[in-house]
């Protein structure tokens, strides 16, 4: 029996290695949508078991909103300690930690009592471990997606990164679909309801188990990246600090216009488009559900061609042609499902997976546009700080739509937020460079953002 090569036996370890992390970044990130997903769409069925009966309903759906808020705002929180731990301890290291963290943390909320055991401390309890889940949430894209990337062929970079992000709509498809059949099989309408009173906890409880068996996974499987462990010493400051000044900064401004717009573009989608298919287009909430679903499914195939496109004609070129698309076609596909022109589910379904398609493959590629963006000294903490902290002002997009309601009929408001967030992104894109040639190996960190090298073999 022949050995192979030495060269080619080192080249075998590396792609196993490198596929080991691209795997371990992509369900670390199922997981993370997965528990995002749980107070939007398994707590709503069982809210009373933790608000007391006769809550008015203005105040119900502030609680609701605090319960989802607290994730957001935790994020960033956690992008910012994680990519710290990230660039000066290992990527591997604050990956294991922060799936350790929110399995725990949505352990915890899956034994949490009601309202008529603790009373109103039940829903602080609640909203205190969604906040701390949202920090340890905000660190495992922060660190795992990088560790991926900096182990992938630059050739390869855009379908990896893809890749890893069709975690988000598989999760989103997941979780839906989970929810759809315990509600199908476990009554729920009440605090006293056997969903209320444990139905919900099901997937709380599957979530826990599958990031903490991840973490077990991750620790055995992935190591840290060469980038990370080869390189050269800093000047000393902090990643946060570093990143706050000279390129860095200029860098870090244009992400953060660029996914602005990507996240304003979403909220229409993600938040607003639900209550549209069943208030325009007239479709049950089952039916909403499904048709949900199957753009999710398509969107999670669609990523990969994204991310294959973009190594071929380059991440500011896509970017550019996304932000387009949503600022013209996005609007005028959502009123199209909003005006209830459309009649029966599958022509509904057929503009929805239009739409999504649309404004969300834009994911597929700003992942990898943003690790990209920055050396590897700040990286992590580019990429969690760029990616969370630019949801904050998008988040507001509920007033946005009151404040345009004075000019407008409130239903075409989302029009007007989806041409915005378009520009927004191709504003974001035109001002940064083309990065699909980078080098994501060791660079100083006093070194400029970007050190393009030569395009030979750029392809897959």
């Amino acid at each position: 029996m022949t050995e192979s090569p030495p060269h080619v036996a080192s080249t075998e370890l590396e792609r196993g290695r490198g596929r080991k992390a691209r795997v371990g970044a992509q369900v670390g990130l199922f997981i993370d949508m997965f528990d995002v997903y749980l107070p939007v769409i398994v707590l709503g069925p069982a809210q009373e078991y933790f608000t007391p009966a006769g809550l008015p309903d203005a105040t119900a759906k502030i609680l609701t909103a605090a319960i989802f808020v607290a994730t957001l705002l935790g994020r960033p929180l956690g992008a910012l300690i994680f990519g710290h731990l990230s660039d000066r301890r290992g990527r591997r290291r604050a990956s294991i930690a922060s799936l350790v963290g929110f399995g725990l943390c949505t352990l915890l909320i899956g034994l949490l009592p009601g309202y008529a055991t603790l009373g109103v401390t039940a829903v602080v309890l609640l909203v205190a471990l969604r906040f701390l889940d949202g920090v340890f949430l905000g660190g495992q894209y922060t660190a795992a997606t990088p560790l991926a990337l900096e182990q992938s062929p630059k050739a390869r970079r855009g379908f990896t990164g893809a890749v890893i992000m069709t975690g988000f709509p598989l999760a989103y498809c997941a979780i839906a679909l989970l929810t759809t059949a315990l509600l199908l099989v476990i009554p729920a309408g009440g605090p006293s309801t056997p969903y209320a009173q444990w139905g919900w906890r099901i997937p709380f409880f599957l979530g826990a188990v599958l990031a903490l068996g991840w973490a077990w996974w991750y620790a055995r499987n992935v190591q840290e990246s060469d980038a990370w462990r080869e390189r050269e010493p800093g000047s000393g400051r902090s990643p946060v600090a570093e990143l706050l000044r000279g390129g860095n900064l200029r860098g870090f401004l244009q992400v953060f216009v660029l996914m602005s717009g990507i996240w304003l573009a979403f909220n229409m989608v993600g938040a607003v488009l639900p209550g549209v298919l069943r208030t325009g287009a007239g479709l049950t909430g089952v039916q909403s559900t499904l048709v949900l679903v199957v753009a999710y499914a398509v969107l999670a195939a669609a990523y990969v061609g994204a991310g294959v496109l973009s190594q071929r004609i380059g991440r500011k070129p896509f970017l550019i042609a996304q932000g387009v698309l949503t600022a013209v076609a996005a609007p005028l596909l959502f009123l199209l499902i909003a005006s209830g022109q459309l009649a029966g589910v599958v022509p509904v379904a057929v503009a929805v997976v239009a739409l999504v398609l649309v404004v969300v493959s834009t994911y597929a590629v700003v992942s990898t546009y943003i690790v990209e963006r920055f050396h590897v000294g700040v990286r992590s903490s580019a990429y969690g700080l760029g990616y969370t902290t630019a949801v904050v002002i998008p988040s507001f997009y509920a007033f946005y739509q009151a404040g345009l309601a004075r000019f407008l009929p409130y239903d075409l408001t989302p029009l007007v937020l989806l041409c915005a967030g378009g520009v927004l992104i191709v504003v974001g894109a035109v001002s940064g460079p083309e990065t699909r040639h980078v080098d994501l190996g060791a660079q100083p960190a006093e070194a400029p953002a970007l050190q393009p090298t030569r395009k030979t073999g750029d392809r897959p």
